[in-house]
């Protein structure tokens, strides 16, 4: 069982910078994917991705250049830093786990198992 605990979030104004942070209990295997998903009023969308097996990062291009994630395996710590926030960017963020193999990068909310209860960013123009 894996218990994921997001903090960080809070309210900035447009092109503020924020760092989430996501804290795994439990055992973080050698396959595992490590995500951040943004949810709006109907969308729950990928924001960035960490494999642990070969230790790739995945940064869609919506937030390229603006988002970047640093994993602390070690410590089971997985950090989304923000930078230049847009109003667009406001949303509930969670931390969510898939363990397993895979020949793509799981992009689907539905494909993670585990997931922490989120934390709030809102972004004011």
């Amino acid at each position: 069982q894996v218990h994921l605990v997001e903090s960080g979030g809070g309210s900035v104004q447009t092109g503020g910078s924020l760092k989430l942070t996501c804290v795994a209990s439990g055992v973080i295997e050698d396959r595992t994917w490590m995500a951040w998903f943004r949810q709006t009023p109907g969308k729950r969308e990928m924001v960035a991705n960490y494999y642990t097996h070969n230790r790739e990062t995945y940064i869609p291009k919506a937030v390229e250049g603006r988002f970047t994630i640093s994993p602390d395996i070690a410590r089971n710590t997985l950090s989304l830093q923000m930078n230049d926030l847009k109003p667009e960017d406001t949303g509930m963020y969670y931390c969510a786990i898939k363990f397993g193999a895979a020949y793509r990068i799981p992009l689907s909310s539905s494909e993670y198992t585990y997931w922490g209860q989120g934390t709030q960013v809102t972004v004011s123009s």
